[in-house]
């Protein structure tokens, strides 16, 4: 978001664009309906882009450096002022999105921030950054509250913190041994720090939306997590238990201080002192901080135990603490198709249970997927570069299944197609195609692909089914 001279982009505005109006071996496929009128009239239909991911602008309108400006071409100040141009760029959007009918659902921050936090404080390691992020909520919320009725403070924090301060992969590429080979940095520790500042951050924005902002704009505010689903490895209770472990250190650790005030019981089991602690007033704070949770669910894996298996031999797929891995094989049998992110396969049966367990743990909590997309792999997207058939596919496979867990209780109130074009694929460039609109990276011209048509008409008519067999 183009909002401030030195904030800039602070916390990457991405827009949610809502529209209101088994490849499992191991089970045997049926015939499966997907109907619009499957689903509530007030249910939502939306995509979703990422402002950095698609809006380019690397020195436009006075915007400076970020963190991913920095980053990407290698081989500001504290409470900046507003960026005039910046803030008429996202009200030319919203003003536009609600004249045709299009209702947004803003991120505040989706991984990118000014370059000049990171110089001045080492970013997300710092708790001045809860402050800085306060402040620029606090803007968000001003300028943009009467039209803007649902915000999503972060975007998943458990997916930044890992790849920026465990694996290495992101900015500031901070990681340790055996995980990666960084100039600095702690991997065991600094993913717990960052992750705790920014709940501490959403949950003080939060405080200060409702007191100041929610009674006279009437909105709601969320906050995003990355949920894969997690199947046990072998039929034993070490595998249950590598399930239950791989869900603590991944989504549980997001949410639970969120809804219940602190941290998962079984985080501070294994981690010990290593996991910061909240004081009263944080967990006062916390405790119920959130209207919904937002979740992207991309695939589904088989949870490994590293405590009495070998089957961890690898730093690649091992989770944050826990002593959990995860793989997408099991006796040589895949879990699922193949996509084109690296290790993601398409397992359409982990929606329903995602949102079956999430519903046990986070009763009566409101959930919207804000995100769920499809990539081919890169031997298969010149077949499917506009007649994307498998996307469709995957998408009615999705949407059945998370039809099965609301009629078994589970309160979605909305699903989000990532993307709506193809994007920037942080460390993956522009290699990876999610786009329901392909665009032609020569003369950046967008052209909707067959999904682009089949969503649409999905959205516009409720009893309008599509058969399908399932993966």
């Amino acid at each position: 978001m183009l909002l401030q001279k030195t904030l800039l982009s602070f916390f990457f505005f991405s827009l949610l664009l809502l529209v209101q109006s088994k490849h499992n071996h191991e089970v045997e496929e049926e015939e499966e309906v997907v109907t619009r009128s499957m689903f509530p009239d007030d249910f939502i239909f939306g995509v979703a882009t990422s402002a950095y991911q698609i809006e380019g602008a690397y020195l436009e309108d006075g915007k400076s450096l970020n963190n991913w400006d920095v980053f990407t071409h290698h081989p500001g100040g504290r409470f900046g002022e507003i960026n005039p141009s910046g803030l008429m760029f996202y009200n030319n959007i919203i003003d536009n999105l609600l004249l045709k009918g299009i209702e947004p659902f803003v991120t505040i921050h989706h991984f990118d921030l000014p370059q000049e936090l990171e110089d001045r404080y080492g970013g997300w390691l710092s708790p001045h950054m809860q402050e800085e992020y306060v402040y620029f909520a606090k803007l968000c919320f001003e300028k943009f509250g009467d039209r803007v009725k649902n915000w999503m403070t972060i975007n998943e924090p458990n997916v930044f913190t890992q790849f920026a301060y465990m694996r290495g992969t992101f900015p500031p590429r901070r990681c340790s041994l055996p995980f990666g080979n960084c100039s600095a940095g702690n991997s065991d520790v600094e993913p717990l720090i960052a992750a705790h500042n920014m709940l501490i951050a959403h949950a003080k924005a939060v405080k200060l939306y409702r007191n100041h902002f929610q009674p006279k704009q009437g909105g709601i505010v969320g906050l995003t997590a990355n949920a894969f689903h997690y199947e046990p490895y072998t039929n034993d209770e070490f595998s249950y238990q590598a399930v239950e472990r791989s869900y603590a250190f991944n989504v549980d650790w997001i949410f639970d201080p969120l809804i219940y005030g602190n941290y998962p019981a079984l985080m501070r089991k294994y981690l010990g002192k290593d996991l910061p602690k909240f004081s009263k007033e944080e967990v006062e704070l916390l405790k119920g901080s959130i209207d919904f949770i937002g979740i992207n669910h991309y695939s589904t894996f088989y949870a490994l135990d590293c405590f009495n298996s070998n089957d961890c031999t690898s730093t690649e797929n091992r989770a944050i603490g826990g002593y959990t891995g995860r793989a997408i094989a099991r006796n040589g049998i895949p879990i699922g198709d193949e996509m084109g992110v690296f290790g993601f396969r398409i397992v359409p049966y982990g929606m329903e249970k995602l949102l079956n367990r999430l519903s046990l743990r986070y009763p009566n909590t409101s959930i919207y997927i804000t995100e769920n997309g499809y990539c081919p792999p890169n031997y298969q997207e010149g077949t499917e570069l506009l007649q994307d058939f498998t996307r469709i596919k995957f998408h009615q496979t999705y949407l059945a299944s998370m039809s099965k867990a609301m009629r078994k209780g589970a309160k979605v109130k909305g699903y989000f197609v990532w993307s709506f074009m193809d994007n920037f694929e942080w460390i993956q460039g522009y290699n990876i195609t999610f786009g329901l609109y392909y665009v032609d990276r020569n003369t950046m011209k967008r052209t909707p692909r067959l999904s682009a048509k089949w969503f649409k008409d999905f959205i516009a008519n409720g009893e309008k089914s599509s058969t399908i067999s399932t993966f």
